[in-house]
């Protein structure tokens, strides 16, 4: 999915909460299937346009018959007119051939300057899914300094004096504010962000389209932070993987397509076939995403060649997924060797040699599947893209494949051992209150495995049946073994022994009342699951942390709980909001509350009191138990406008970190060491 930093207000996270609610019925008793192959397996495979006549040939026919009464499936508009974007280390704009864009890559081979000679203490990153694959966030630390970014401003501190040692506004840079996040590597950041709509960019043939800009700031930390590079591609943004210091990053785009206007009196068909005239004498600029990188050489314009663009066998012509390479150890992004795909996505899934990108995320209400124009409901498949990264360059694109049903996120897709495992849900989750949906189909959640080699990923095993009327809320694969969470009214945490690709099977379940959203291994044995208490009807009721026993596929068992009532957790939604820290046993979550969290930091329940709060709540595993071990606010913060978002560890200091500033807390005590407001 897009990723975007959260400043959602307290309020609101905790009207999401507890407006969820459940059903006066439930089955957490799961259906046991296994296959050897499915009829949703992806029956084309992937193929690249042999030239530019044939890209468009190609393209302009798909989307003609994609065109409706309504128009486009995801619209598009009249190209908008405007400037390129500003170098921000000086020299002359260049143009480059889509010849160049075809050949050229991430320049540079420079590396950055020195890291800090003294011995990194022991610090906790980003709470990533996969070892030795990181994920974009707000803060980044190598254990040394710690780098964020607020309000346009990228802020760095470092962290054995706690101070902050360098602040670069990056308006100046073409930033375009909102939402941003960060990768690391040396002493280079990368700053990722989506952009604004109507910012110009030039082509190799003149001025483009409306830009909905990922925009991408190398900046060297070195010193006072400096940008030494930037780029820019039409479209949005996904998602970005990075191993060692190559970043992948999945950008999404639709066409860009003048309409004419219809002329009065215009019947429907006239209109269409307009239309369909129009997208049939459309160039390929309007297909194939342009881009801008600048940097110390000058600026390049070019766009995704045609050659670098794959299609499925059937495909609308409308949307186009493209995978760009960054070398964060060099000083200028190059062309980012683009390699495209003629489909949708929306959540991304990396090892150190696979990128996944899969087009099964529900986007509208979790579980409720999209109507076709008639108003039935369409079939739920999710379409899953593997792209071989474990070379230097840009990504091979080696095969697809398909599963009935959605993602939940991107913790519902495993590769092991050569297979990718993948949790969906199918049909609909609804409350009897509010009726069954016209035409729905009764939702239940399956694990399918796939090959993973080419061209076709096909499925060998599947166990169905999973949560009948429920849906997923939370999944995590650990090796041989699965744990997929349902939820309607009550939890059932299943079991699942995945050993044998071609028979997984379900092993165990344990109903609670309540559910995890998110699932964290504690050790090979044990997990904590993060989510929602709820009582005997489905109701949510606050925070909810547990500790499970898994040692034992057969008989799974909820050790401890705790819970913080009228409360709700990021961490929930984001597990880059979640920290464990083995060494001490450690969990922090952020935590916004309808009222005051008591004092009393004892075991079970918290009650809440009157007044809105937010904060970190601090607890600990203690053999079989959680206790609350306290609770830190940053001073003067706001439950609304400044939520504490992420924690992370440098030694013995545990930082908080909100919209507001910095605080240092001693990790054992929780004192107050030093707190660094931002600038208002």
């Amino acid at each position: 999915m897009t990723l975007q930093r959260s400043r959602a207000s307290a309020a609101l996270l905790i009207c999401l909460a507890l407006a969820v609610t459940g059903c006066t019925t439930s089955t957490a008793v799961a259906g046991n299937q296994t296959s050897s192959a499915s009829k949703a397996v992806a029956r084309a495979t992937l193929t690249a346009f042999r030239s530019c006549d044939d890209a468009l040939s190609a393209l302009r026919a798909a989307a003609e018959s994609s065109v409706t009464s309504s128009g486009m499936p995801n619209g598009t508009g009249a190209p908008l007119e405007g400037a390129a974007m500003p170098n921000p280390a000086g020299g002359a704009a260049q143009r480059a051939p889509e010849a160049a864009a075809a050949t050229g890559g991430s320049a540079g081979s420079a590396a950055p300057g020195d890291a800090p000679a003294a011995a990194v203490p022991a610090f906790s990153g980003t709470n990533d899914y996969q070892a030795n694959v990181d994920e974009p966030d707000l803060v980044k630390t190598d254990g040394h300094r710690i780098v964020t970014v607020t309000g346009g401003t990228l802020e760095v501190i470092d962290a054995a004096s706690r101070l902050v040692t360098g602040s670069l506004n990056l308006a100046s840079a073409g930033f375009p504010g909102g939402p941003a996040n960060l990768l690391l590597s040396g002493d280079h950041a990368l700053l990722l962000t989506s952009g604004e709509e109507g910012e110009g960019m030039a082509s190799p043939e003149g001025p483009a389209g409306p830009v909905y800009g990922p925009r991408f700031l190398l900046i060297d930390l070195a010193g006072q932070p400096r940008v030494i590079a930037s780029y820019t591609i039409q479209g949005s943004m996904i998602d970005a993987r990075m191993t060692g210091s190559v970043a992948r990053i999945v950008t999404a785009s639709q066409p860009n397509i003048s309409f004419p206007a219809p002329p009065p009196g215009a019947s429907t068909t006239e209109r269409v076939a307009a239309d369909r005239a129009a997208t049939g004498q459309a160039g390929l600029d309007a297909w194939l995403p342009h881009f801008e990188s600048s940097g110390a050489g000058g600026t390049i314009a070019g766009r995704v060649p045609c050659t670098a663009v794959s299609r499925p066998a059937s495909y609308s012509g409308m949307n186009l997924l493209t995978v760009l390479t960054f070398d964060l150890s060099a000083t200028s992004f190059g062309t980012g060797d683009p390699v495209s795909v003629v489909a949708d996505g929306d959540t991304v899934y990396g090892t150190t040699s696979s990128l996944y990108v899969a087009s099964g995320e529900m986007r509208r209400s979790p579980g409720i599947p999209e109507p076709d124009a008639s108003g039935t409901a369409v079939r739920q498949e999710t379409q899953l893209y593997r792209f071989d990264i474990a070379g230097p360059g840009a990504p091979r694109y080696v095969a697809s494949g398909a599963v009935p049903g959605y993602l939940v996120d991107q913790y519902a897709m495993s590769e092991w051992n050569g297979y990718l495992r993948v949790a969906t849900t199918t049909g609909t989750s609804w409350a009897p209150a509010d009726g069954r949906p016209t035409g729905a189909q009764t939702s239940s959640s399956a694990v399918y495995v796939l090959t993973t080699s080419g061209p076709a990923m096909r499925i060998v095993g599947q166990v169905t049946g999973l949560g009948t009327m429920e849906r997923i809320y939370a999944v995590r694969f650990m090796g041989p073994a699965g744990y997929v969470v349902t939820f309607r009214q009550t939890d059932p945490l299943y079991t699942l022994d995945l050993s044998d690709p071609a028979h997984p099977r379900v092993v165990g379940a344990l109903g609670l009342t309540g559910y995890s959203a998110y699932l964290h291994p504690v050790s090979a044995t044990r997990l904590i699951g993060i989510g929602q208490q709820a009582d005997t009807m489905g109701h949510v009721l606050g925070m909810q942390l547990s500790l499970f026993d898994v040692s034992d596929l057969a008989t799974p068992a909820r050790l401890d709980s705790y819970g913080l009532a009228e409360s709700m957790s990021q961490a929930q939604s984001d597990p880059h909001a979640f920290l464990y820290w083995p060494a001490d046993q450690l969990v922090v979550v952020p935590i916004q509350t309808d009222g005051a969290i008591a004092a009393d930091p004892g075991a079970g329940t918290a009650s809440a009191t009157a007044l809105p709060q937010s904060g970190a709540l601090v607890l600990r595993i203690a053999g079989t138990r959680i206790v609350r071990t306290g609770f830190i606010s940053q001073p003067g913060s706001d439950p609304y406008t400044s939520p504490i978002e992420r924690s992370l560890v440098i030694g013995q200091t545990l930082w908080t970190v909100s919209a507001a500033g910095l605080l240092a807390s001693d990790l054992t005590s929780l004192r107050e060491q030093a707190w660094l407001p931002f600038p208002a």
